[in-house]
């Protein structure tokens, strides 16, 4: 056995073997050289590590990985930068998430709930793909809210409606939650801005950030919500986006309504009646990267941000199975084991009668 001694202040790493073994010692010209070297060695950005340049971009795949769903509702709540990796665990946040929670089965259609930039807009809520909004709500009004306006579908009595206009787009910039969206997402929001200006666009499209939507590692991620050719206004996701692909996302998807489909995640959503849901189990599909998703199962939905029932990436507990079915094919198997048994007797007595009766004949 070799036992190595090492003590910080030793420039000589030392080995005392067993007899079966020499003594040998090495020596390090100074720790000074080893440090040397430690810094001349090539540091890896953050860009390779979380950015665009990231082993894993283009390598997960993009279509069907947006679950079905028919409204978004984003709550404008202070700056991305300072969120707490689980946002709707804290002040307004939390108390829509617990509503969400609590009238969840109650909404006429599913519905996702994200955190998105505040500021001077806090308490603000932004509803896709109804285009519209209301300005500071506060957390006592938050139950009469959502029981007027996302259960009943009516106006809510203690605020002004007021109706959007223009594209927006939200980017996962929710660095605290995953380090990938805090790399990728501010460096989006600025390319953003620039070729909006540029264009002229100002004030005809909004980006804000938003908090985690699922897919940490698709980012950078995003949500366009602007009118199609017919003026229908639908959520599209796109995942793997770099600063390279905002000219595309403003002059194709929002100037013309054409989908990039190389980069496409889905849209929002629900299941035409009548379709079948699910073809084969956990089966995801997107034909051409546009049409409707169908629904994953035991899946709740698109987004995804954390606690209180609200998450959408989150996975419903299944149904019970029936065990009609399996107590009948029980049963089934019972008699037929019971009908093999029995038959097995009777050739049984059968070979027994048949022997004593030759032994009889013989023996007469």
């Amino acid at each position: 056995m070799i036992t190595k001694f090492l003590t910080p202040s030793f420039r000589s790493l030392r080995f005392f073997s067993s007899p079966l073994c020499s003594f040998e010692t090495l020596k390090y010209s100074s720790m000074a050289e080893v440090e040397k070297n430690n810094v001349n060695a090539a540091p890896v950005s953050d860009d390779e590590l979380y950015g665009f340049k990231r082993q894993e971009m283009y390598t997960g795949t993009l279509a069907g990985s947006v679950g079905p769903y028919g409204r978004h509702v984003f709550l404008c709540y202070k700056s991305h930068e300072t969120w707490l990796p689980r946002v709707e665990t804290e002040g307004l946040p939390q108390r829509f998430a617990k509503s969400f929670k609590d009238r969840r089965a109650d909404f006429a259609v599913k519905t996702n709930l994200t955190v998105c930039g505040g500021g001077e807009s806090d308490g603000d809520v932004l509803i896709f793909p109804e285009m519209i909004r209301y300005k500071a709500i506060k957390e006592t009004d938050v139950d009469a809210f959502v029981e007027d306006v996302l259960v009943n579908g009516k106006q809510w009595t203690s605020g002004v409606q007021e109706e959007l206009s223009g594209s927006f787009v939200f980017v996962c910039a929710h660095g605290s939650r995953d380090k990938r969206c805090g790399v990728c997402g501010p460096a989006l929001m600025e390319k953003f801005e620039q070729e909006i200006g540029s264009r002229g666009l100002s004030g005809k499209i909004f980006v804000k950030p938003c908090s985690h939507i699922g897919g940490h590692k698709y980012a950078g991620n995003l949500i366009v919500f602007s009118p199609d050719s017919a003026g229908n206004v639908s959520g599209h996701w796109y995942g793997y986006v770099t600063p390279d692909d905002v000219p595309a996302m403003l002059d194709q998807h929002i100037a013309k309504g054409e989908i990039i489909q190389n980069l496409s995640r889905g849209k929002m959503g629900l299941i035409p009646e009548g379709e079948e849901a699910v073809k084969e189990e956990n089966e995801h599909k997107i034909p051409n990267g546009k049409g409707v998703q169908v629904e994953k199962k035991g899946f709740t939905g698109g987004c995804c941000q954390g606690a209180n029932g609200v998450s959408c990436c989150q996975e419903q507990t299944p149904e019970p199975v029936k065990k009609e079915a399996t107590i009948k094919q029980n049963w089934f198997r019972s008699i037929e084991k019971e009908e093999l048994l029995l038959g097995a007797a009777a050739v049984g007595a059968v070979a027994t009668i048949a022997v004593a009766y030759s032994i009889y004949r013989k023996s007469g």
